[in-house]
């Protein structure tokens, strides 16, 4: 299994009524939420850690995982408001606006995350832990993940998307230093390329920005470049690259979060989600890792809002 960790939370998307009026509809959404529902819909075995409101947003998110085939066991649940993001849009790029303040996501304590091997069946299934995203940004949450990160790193692949909302960032510092904490232990960090602009500067190629981004570690990491595609980087200095399909893009809302979502699944499918596995990994395989996530995320991009598809769309 696959656990998610990280924000749960309702897009305010705009439609223009009728009258020609600016509306908002309510969408679930958030990075960590897209992906995991990404992997229930692709077949993966996903479960989520996350703070959800009992209010009837927290009910429209908890309805939506179960719907998409994703274990709520760990859900933590209280009595606190759900964070709204309101979402603008230009050139069909989503900007957002949280409000997020003594939110039940941003609340969530490392004391209240339940024990993720508690039963012997959880202890042979769980297989990674997958952070990032805004909930890495505010306490006690952020530290709360990052704690979560440190106690099942020894035997549990980490999987790491930052997802940079710079706007959303009140303290820079402890960001970058949580950030790092988890850097150094993980064994896949998935980055948009502004994403690493942003992580490393831009002062270097993309392969000098990715050595600087691993430091000394190990770790497998996977640039994200919109309509050029991805590209993944070892740590032997191999690297293989995937152009994106080309379609009509109505937005990129959960582009990258179904892409990482796809990307994951292929990994499971191929058998390689352990460390000793992906530490072996092939060109090939993580080639047809690269080519799932970019199909994946091409379907999503193709319909309005974070939408990622079933299995079943791409047999069709």
């Amino acid at each position: 299994m696959i656990i998610c960790c990280g924000e749960a939370l309702i897009d305010m998307v705009p439609v223009l009524s009728d009258s020609g009026q600016t509306s908002f509809t309510p969408l679930v959404g958030g990075a960590i939420f897209n992906t995991a529902i990404g992997l229930g819909r692709l077949g993966a075995e996903v479960g989520m850690v996350s703070g959800i409101s009992n209010d009837l947003f927290g009910e429209q998110l908890h309805d939506a995982l179960v719907t998409s085939r994703v274990n709520t066991s760990y859900l933590v649940r209280s009595d606190l408001p759900t964070t709204l993001a309101f979402v603008s849009f230009n050139e069909g790029h989503a900007n957002y606006t949280f409000y997020d303040e003594n939110s039940a996501g941003r609340s969530v304590n490392i004391k209240h995350i339940p024990n993720l091997k508690a039963s012997s069946v959880a202890r042979q299934s769980l297989s990674a832990l997958y952070v990032g995203g805004i909930s890495l940004i505010n306490e006690p949450a952020a530290s709360s993940y990052c704690d979560l990160v440190k106690q099942y790193a020894d035997d549990t692949v980490i999987i790491l998307d930052p997802n940079i909302r710079e706007n959303f960032i009140s303290n820079v510092h402890s960001y970058r230093q949580r950030l790092q904490g988890i850097i150094e232990v993980a064994d896949i960090i998935k980055v948009s390329d502004e994403d690493l602009d942003w992580l490393v500067g831009s002062h270097a190629d993309e392969e000098r920005q990715v050595g600087l981004l691993r430091g000394n570690n190990t770790t497998m990491v996977v640039v994200t470049k919109g309509a050029d595609g991805a590209t993944a980087y070892l740590s032997s200095g191999e690297k293989v690259h995937q152009e994106a399909p080309n379609v009509c893009v109505v937005d990129t809302v959960g582009a990258g979060d179904t892409f990482n979502a796809g990307f994951m699944a292929k990994i499971v499918e191929q058998n390689l989600m352990s460390k000793r596995a992906l530490a072996r990994i092939s060109l090939t395989e993580l080639l047809a890792s690269l080519t799932y996530a970019v199909n994946v995320a091409a379907i999503n991009v193709a319909r309005q809002g974070a939408n990622p598809p079933w299995i079943s769309d791409l047999e069709t």
